[in-house]
């Protein structure tokens, strides 16, 4: 590995976990909401990248004599009032769309667990590890995607033999995108450390806001959500052996470097995302050595559009989903032969292409052809989570966690999650995970560091001031 590129390893064990109990958590006072009282979901809310939970874990060392299990749930009851769609399900209403409904006895669900493993038994926690999903609560035979009618927040506290603990956490996506689970986080963290309820801002609904025109009026092809039928050897490769998960230590030094061969020789800047997902873009597929050359790629990325809207902002406090989900491609050929200010620039021009306007047509798009399954043909989707306040906003009265986010990318394995560094002293320094065969995973190190692959006499060029 190239210095700035560290290849992070996780140690694979099992953690027995005995669950003590399962209970629903109401909110603790009345709420706006009467069994068969339903609200609107909006089409950014019932997109089917959103029809899913998201599953994350947080690590805590505690010396205090504070029970962790109660503290949580009371703390949860209490932030369940303002934040209350949060205690209802999810159901099917006319053509397939989805709305909140409420029903007696619902609530999220707790879950109080135990293990005789202290944290040190676990290894470096700092570094995410499929095999903490013991720690993260599903249903016995559940299914995958599935949302209707489950709680829409499942929490499982765990308690290790050192007294530290943690903390997994499923939350649904379609009712809050990242930005939205930092404000639900920040508040219920807030409220158990306080011990009394403390939101700011105030929570609102407001999804009416994204309703769809009427008539709907799709002005974008929106390549993101189409169908393609892979003709490449992309996703066979991922798909037909058990991919495993890679994760890297990227300096912010590093990071600093491919942003300036990015733009290198170029007229136009490029943000650190940008180059970053480009880079990766590359090395994925020459890692995997996908064919035919002339086969159309696509790479997905989620836009916050909040920025983007002038003619009626959001409150402040809303925390639904305001996400586009915007679309680079390129051939094979293109993307591995150009350099890498070619991919950045089409990252870029992805990323500058999400307008009020677009997010009003991908309302309208999904209006009028709601896609049902996820499209996975000659795709690789970068989820940038650096952008979360993650670590500071899950205070919840034992100090920063260790480690806080997703820990297991296999079951989708076209997906590369960009995460902050948890540590102090991180110094802009991210974990890059990604999901890759394990006859890949060497080749895709070598390109990632550009230790031992030389750059194109274009990209040296580049590197040098001309253009690209």
């Amino acid at each position: 590995m190239a210095p700035g590129v560290e290849e992070l390893q996780f140690p694979h064990l099992r953690i027995p976990v005995s669950i003590k109990s399962i209970s629903p958590v109401l909110p603790a006072c009345p709420v706006p909401a009467a069994d068969g009282d339903t609200l609107y979901l909006s089409n950014l809310d019932d997109a089917i990248g959103v029809r899913v939970f998201t599953p994350t874990v947080y690590f805590y060392r505690s010396n205090s004599q504070k029970p962790v299990a109660s503290v949580l749930r009371d703390a949860l009851a209490s932030v369940l009032v303002p934040y209350f769609p949060f205690s209802g399900r999810l159901r099917e209403a006319k053509n397939g769309k989805l709305e909140v409904f409420f029903g007696p006895q619902q609530g999220a669900l707790f879950i109080e667990a135990q293990t005789d493993m202290s944290l040190a038994d676990l290894g470096d926690v700092t570094v995410p590890n499929p095999a903490w999903t013991a720690l993260i609560y599903k249903f016995p035979d559940e299914e995958q995607y599935k949302v209707i009618d489950m709680p829409l927040v499942i929490a499982q506290a765990t308690q290790f033999s050192c007294g530290g603990f943690s903390l997994g956490l499923r939350m649904c996506h379609c009712l809050s995108d990242g930005v939205g689970a930092m404000q639900f986080l920040s508040a219920w963290a807030a409220t158990a450390k306080a011990g009394s309820l403390v939101v700011n801002p105030r929570p609102c609904w407001d999804r009416e806001h994204f309703r769809p025109r009427n008539p709907p009026k799709v002005q974008f092809p929106h390549t993101e959500y189409k169908r393609i039928l892979d003709g490449s050897t992309l996703t066979k490769s991922l798909w037909e052996v058990k991919p495993i998960q890679k994760c890297y230590r990227i300096s912010g030094d590093y990071q600093a470097r491919l942003k300036t061969l990015a733009q290198a020789g170029g007229d136009l800047p490029c943000t650190t995302f940008d180059a970053m997902a480009a880079h990766v873009w590359r090395s994925f597929v020459q890692a995997l050595d996908v064919k035919p050359p002339d086969f159309e790629l696509r790479l997905t990325f989620s836009v916050n559009a909040r920025p983007k809207l002038q003619n009626q902002p959001l409150s402040d406090g809303f925390y639904g989903n305001v996400l586009c989900v915007a679309c680079a491609t390129s051939t094979v050929h293109g993307l591995v032969n150009g350099c890498l200010s070619d991919a950045a620039w089409l990252i870029r021009q992805a990323r500058l292409d999400v307008s009020e306007e677009y997010l009003r047509s991908t309302i309208d798009y999904i209006e009028v052809d709601r896609p049902m399954n996820l499209e996975f043909g000659g795709k690789l989707t970068i989820t940038q989570w650096t952008r979360f306040s993650i670590y500071d906003c899950t205070d919840f009265g034992w100090g920063r966690p260790i480690y806080a986010g997703p820990i297991d990318l296999t079951p989708t394995p076209q997906v590369c999650v960009f995460l902050p560094e948890g540590g102090a002293e991180s110094e802009g320094a991210m974990l890059l995970c990604i999901c890759l065969p394990e006859s890949a995973s060497r080749r895709f190190g070598e390109l990632l560091s550009l230790k031992e692959i030389p750059l194109t006499a274009r990209e040296v060029k580049a590197s040098q001031g001309g253009k690209c």
